[in-house]
């Protein structure tokens, strides 16, 4: 009745899981529904749906991740999934938990890899499962096998671990941390070994690059396998007596081995940094320093980088990372990019995406107005995570 229309028609005060906020020319709000909130949220989001024709604006007041609502826009037509109370967004967390009594951890690698101790760093007292390769570890928590997963992303030597970039777009994870991991590689070999014997090292590419100017010096065969802890356990099982493996001191206990030297890297300054990954966002806390995750793509016509670039710029928000990949003809899927996007003037066949992190959380009105201009000048934005920075 006229009752129920009018309780439909009223702005909802709620917040947004930041996964998939897009441009596609329209204004996003909220007054398409109406539904109830959790008593214990404390701030609210706002959006309200433009008819098409006017450049995208996202507006956007404040957030907090404990209220139960998405909103993900498409070309078309934009979809609104909302979650009741009894689904908020905590719900998939309290289904998993229920089913044991540990937080599950996912990570790349075997027991002893450096993703495991990064991730015993965040998650001490929790059950820490190891995953062949870093899509599997994305999808356990995708798929509840796990509940969260620990990832690295970049090292100050190596640079980009550019595939997670890449599977970031594809399960739009929420990014809920960050740890940044000292890494002291050790040369593992079998018991009675010496270093005159061995002719090859095993061990993952960004390990072996990040030892480069030491294994010239030991004048060996450099090997590329999928993990540093699997190097180790490799020489253990097939018992090589001319093959060492890069790797951590505990991976070297764990499987018998030998340490013929330590800190191999070429830097003493090796830090890798970590993202901890979840299904739903996590609250924002008022007394932490915070950084925040985007991924966007501008347009193709000159000066529209530097328009993108230049909404933080004029806001005095500073920029800690930006890195740019190429967009597959794959990964478009998992965009929903405008279908101007490409044709445009320039019809760029090699589009990028930028993938930015900077200081602050969506809760600071600065932030909120530089994502609601870099959303009306860029063909695509993705939010990816806002979360407490790590202190290294």
């Amino acid at each position: 009745g006229a009752a129920t229309m009018a309780t439909m028609a009223t702005t909802v005060t709620t917040a947004c899981a930041y996964r998939g906020w897009k441009r596609h020319g329209r204004e996003v709000t909220q007054n398409s529904t109406s539904h109830s909130t959790s008593a214990s949220c404390s701030s609210s989001t706002s959006f309200s749906l433009s008819p098409a024709g006017r450049k995208n604006t996202l507006a956007v007041s404040s957030y907090n991740a404990s209220q139960s609502f998405c909103v993900r826009t498409r070309p078309t037509p934009t979809r609104f999934e909302s979650l009741s109370p009894s689904r908020s967004l905590s719900h998939s967390r309290r289904v998993v938990q229920c089913r044991y009594s540990k937080m599950k951890v996912s990570f790349q690698g075997v027991h002893g890899a450096y993703s495991e101790q990064a991730a015993q760093k965040c998650y001490p007292e929790g059950e820490l499962i190891p995953c062949a390769d870093f899509e599997t570890a994305h999808k356990s928590v995708a798929h509840l096998s796990v509940d969260r997963a620990v990832i690295p992303v970049e090292n100050s030597l190596g640079g980009s671990i550019h595939v997670n970039y890449d599977l970031l777009m594809k399960y739009r994870l929420h990014v809920i941390g960050e740890v940044y991991y000292k890494v002291r590689h050790c040369l593992l070999a079998m018991p009675g070994v010496t270093k005159d014997k061995i002719k090859r090292v095993q061990s993952h590419p960004q390990a072996l690059s990040q030892c480069d100017g030491y294994l010239d010096k030991l004048g060996v065969v450099k090997e590329a396998v999928d993990d540093t802890a699997g190097a180790a356990q490799h020489i253990s099982n097939t018992q090589a007596k001319d093959t060492a493996a890069i790797a951590s001191s505990l991976a070297g206990k764990l499987y018998g081995l030998d340490i013929l030297d330590e800190d191999c890297q070429d830097n003493e300054e090796n830090l890798t940094r970590f993202i901890v990954l979840s299904r739903d966002p996590e609250p924002i806390k008022e007394d932490q320093e915070y950084k925040t995750s985007i991924v966007f793509a501008s347009g193709d016509k000159p000066g529209d980088l530097f328009k993108a670039l230049s909404v933080f710029a004029l806001r005095d928000i500073y920029l800690t990372k930006i890195e740019n990949r190429p967009i597959p003809q794959s990964m478009k899927e998992y965009m929903d990019l405008n279908e101007n996007v490409g044709e445009n003037e320039g019809n760029n066949k090699f589009q990028n995406l930028f993938y930015v992190d900077f200081k602050g959380s969506l809760s600071e009105e600065a932030c909120q107005n530089a994502l609601r201009h870099l959303s009306e000048v860029s063909a695509f934005m993705r939010i990816l995570g806002s979360y407490p920075a790590d202190i290294f």
